[in-house]
């Protein structure tokens, strides 16, 4: 968008909604103020006026949270999204049958953005949640997502040689990002291997539009003792779930 259109105060609000979504009640009005660089008596007004709205609520601490209207909006998404909605028609059965959680995200940038969960009881809860974030390098969604890029579009995604590891396990050189990427191109899905945090592993595979496209992937993830026994059959599963859900 060329930028005489864009709004500042718009903007500022996006990132007052992504600090606090990152760190909800652990923010005060100075903290947001100092980090995002916005004047005291501006953020003030703005955080005034996202309160009576609803966007974020204010606790006893003075620290701020996500207001009900962020999932009103969320909700809606999810209401209306038609691959959301397939996937939670589709992904119980598979998470049933893999016995581990199962996920759906797409690509921003550099990053996956999660869209939904399908979880089965389980004592160890994933960390990654429905509107997180992670490195798309450090998972194995990323990695097939990733997959759908020319390596013309991933040199310009990744323009210095060396990335930023999650875990020790994780990849350091674009090259290394690279060479995953097109074993996944080639096999189907893509893995990460205590990538993006220690104990986990994940087997993802992307999901297609009607243009042939990658638009989405979904995975699922268990402890890594239980790797070696599961992998094969999530990898079945996913492969099948992500078929399911394509051409929708």
């Amino acid at each position: 968008m060329d930028n005489k259109y864009r709004v500042p105060a718009v903007e500022k609000a996006d990132a007052v909604l992504q600090a606090i979504a990152d760190r909800p009640h652990r923010l005060r009005l100075i903290d947001l103020s100092a980090e995002l660089g916005i004047h005291k008596s501006s953020l003030f007004s703005l955080l005034a006026t996202m309160e009576a709205l609803r966007w974020v609520i204010k606790d006893d601490a003075d620290t701020y949270a996500l207001g009900s209207a962020m999932a009103r909006f969320g909700g809606a998404y999810a209401r209306h999204n038609d691959l959301v909605r397939a996937f939670h028609r589709e992904a119980p059965a598979a998470a049933a049958a893999i016995g581990e959680t199962v996920q759906l995200a797409r690509l921003e940038g550099t990053e996956v953005l999660y869209l939904a969960k399908e979880e089965v009881p389980s004592p160890i809860r994933l960390a990654s949640d429905p509107g997180m974030k992670f490195p798309a390098h450090a998972t194995a969604l990323g990695k097939a997502l990733l997959s759908g890029r020319s390596e013309r579009e991933l040199h310009a995604l990744y323009p210095e040689p060396q990335l930023q590891p999650l875990t020790p396990y994780g990849i350091t050189a674009v090259e290394a990002l690279l060479q995953e990427v097109e074993q996944a191109r080639r096999g189907g899905c893509a893995f990460d291997l205590q990538e993006a945090v220690i104990g986990f592993c994940c087997v993802a595979a992307p999901i297609r539009d009607a243009r042939g496209d990658i638009a989405a992937a979904v995975s699922a993830s268990m402890p890594v003792h239980m790797w070696e026994s599961k992998r094969d059959a999530a990898r079945e599963h996913i492969v099948r779930l992500a078929a399911r859900l394509s051409n929708l």
